[in-house]
């Protein structure tokens, strides 16, 4: 029996966070708090494998973690043992994404490389259902320093602020978007997105004259925030486009004279091979503006021009937040990027 540590030792199958690193962080927070002293006795790795229900290969990486940062040692035949408990105190962060994505890999890899050493991160996953956030935030551990939460929802984003108000604004970071009613002091890193692509759109203007229709492609399948399409709108009003939604693109015939927004990577996919299929001339029949830079639409007809938020910028943003222990709000950079699609 591992009774002692079974309150030690926690496995959580929802979450992101690897289980090799979910062992080694319970691990350190056992010395932490005194509960594991120096020279004490760890499992086995078929102990792990057993009680914990986990992998032989995720117990041996966990011990291979905690042996190279130098906090258990091993003795052949004996087994493993806490080698140093005189580690320094790590920022515990309780991280929480709508969903995975090229783009958010960034931000994650971003917030964790400025991080560095310094803190430990348990990471989540809630696929925009505001239910499942709710419970994950609900059942979260009370020892976090930080709560960093991207908050975008299918359905019911209009109370998304009363789940925010119960964390301590002073461990709060909100990244992304912000929520209406969320009060008191607490850091933030957000994009802007109705005057985001409204003054991407104004800054290509010049190139966006040769056509009368701007579409913007939607699916219905996937959230996208209900700002884009409010400043979608406002840039045609202004300047006398007609602005068109597509929910579809497989089912939609390409226009000459007209631009198309895609969101979704594989509507890109879906557009262009509609516009070769009808050989349309990209830049001269048609134009086209993708969100989020690529290093391939650099290169993909020549160039395809993109709108983008700076999604590294916005994870190293929130890492400097919790290491200056800081509440600003910070408006996350967005840029247009010309190419020969208009």
């Amino acid at each position: 029996m591992l009774s002692p540590f079974n309150k030690i030792i926690y496995i959580d199958e929802y979450s992101a966070t690897p289980k090799y690193q979910q062992l080694a962080n319970c691990i350190i927070k056992a010395i932490e708090t005194q509960k594991l002293q120096q020279d004490d006795v760890l499992p086995s790795i078929n102990e792990l494998s057993f009680e914990f229900e986990i992998s032989r290969d995720t117990a041996e990486k966990g011990y291979r973690y905690l042996k190279k940062a130098g906090i258990i040692g091993s003795v052949p035949g004996k087994g493993y043992f806490i080698k140093n408990v005189a580690i320094g105190q790590k920022i515990k962060v309780f991280l929480m994404f709508n969903k995975l994505s090229a783009h958010k890999k960034i931000i994650y890899d971003a917030f964790a490389d400025k991080l560095g050493d310094a803190a430990t991160i348990d990471f989540y996953v809630y696929n925009n259902d505001f239910t499942q956030f709710k419970n994950l935030l609900q059942n979260a551990k009370e020892d976090y320093n930080y709560y960093v939460i991207v908050p975008h929802f299918m359905e019911g984003a209009e109370n998304a602020h009363k789940v925010l108000n119960n964390i301590p604004k002073e461990k709060l970071i909100v990244l992304d978007k912000l929520i209406p009613g969320v009060t008191g002091q607490y850091g933030a890193v957000y994009e802007h997105f109705d005057k985001d692509i409204y003054d991407a759109l104004e800054e290509a203007l010049p190139h966006l004259s040769k056509y009368h229709t701007l579409n913007i492609i939607l699916p219905e399948y996937t959230y996208h925030p209900s700002e884009i399409i409010s400043g979608f709108k406002k840039f045609c009003l202004q300047y006398a486009f007609t602005p068109n939604i597509i929910h579809d693109i497989s089912q939609t015939a390409i226009e000459k004279g007209e631009v198309y927004i895609n969101l979704m990577e594989d509507d890109l996919v879906t557009l262009i091979e509609k516009i070769l299929n009808q050989k349309l001339k990209v830049g001269k029949d048609v134009g086209v503006i993708s969100y989020n830079e690529t290093a391939l639409k650099k290169i993909i007809l020549n160039g395809i021009t993109t709108i983008s938020t700076d999604f590294a910028m916005m994870g190293e943003k929130a890492a400097d937040l919790i290491l200056t222990k800081s509440t600003e709000h910070i408006e996350a950079r967005f840029y247009l990027t010309l190419r020969n699609s208009l």
